[in-house]
C-alpha cells in the first residue's frame, strides 16, 4: 500500500515525480475541474432513480503531523493527553490538515450514486469556537464570510440537477 509515502516514493522515478508536480502546481487544475466529470456521472445516475434521492452533507478532517502546522493548514485544536498548565487544564495541541465538505448523493435504500459537491479548504489558525464567540458577535459577520457558507455551496451546487 502507497498511502502515506512521500510523492518520489509512490511515482517511482524522477520523470514521473516531476509530471505530478507540474500537475500539482498547475492553476488551471481544481478540484472542480478533475471532479466534473464524477459531478455530471452523479447527476445522470439521479435522474434514471425512480423516486427521491438523498443528498448527505458532511464535513471531513484530514490530519496530518507536521512541526510546522502553518505549511499545510490547521483544522483545529485537540487537548492533549499528559501535559497541564498551572490551574490543572490540559495544554492544546495544533492539529494541522486539510478540511473537505462533501455532498454525497443516495438512493433512499442507501445505494450510493456519486458525489453531488465538494469543497477543500484550511484555516490560517483556529482558537476555536468559545473563544471566537468572546471577541467576535456570530450574528453580525455577514454569511459569505463564515466556514458555514460552504454548506450552502453544496447545497445549491447539489440541487442542480
Amino acid at each position: 500500500m502507497l498511502w502515506g509515502k512521500p510523492s518520489p516514493f509512490v511515482c517511482q522515478d524522477w520523470a514521473n515525480t516531476k509530471a505530478a508536480y507540474r500537475f500539482f502546481s498547475n492553476e488551471r487544475v481544481d478540484e472542480d475541474a478533475i471532479l466534473s466529470g464524477h459531478f455530471q456521472a452523479t447527476r445522470e445516475r439521479a435522474t434514471k432513480v425512480s423516486g427521491q434521492v438523498l443528498v448527505l452533507h458532511d464535513t471531513t478532517e484530514f490530519t496530518y503531523k507536521r512541526e510546522k502546522p502553518h505549511l499545510v493548514g490547521v483544522t483545529g485544536l485537540v487537548p492533549t493527553h499528559k501535559a497541564k498548565d498551572k490551574d490543572k487544564r490540559r495544554n492544546l495541541y495544533t492539529v494541522c490538515g486539510i478540511l473537505m465538505h462533501s455532498s454525497l448523493v443516495a438512493t433512499v435504500e442507501g445505494l450510493p450514486l456519486g458525489l453531488a459537491a465538494i469543497k477543500f479548504w484550511t484555516r490560517k489558525k483556529f482558537k476555536g469556537c468559545d473563544a471566537l464567540n468572546k471577541k467576535v458577535n456570530s450574528t453580525r459577520v455577514p454569511i459569505e464570510k463564515k466556514e458555514s457558507m460552504r454548506w450552502l455551496e453544496n447545497v445549491k451546487q447539489s440541487t442542480m440537477f
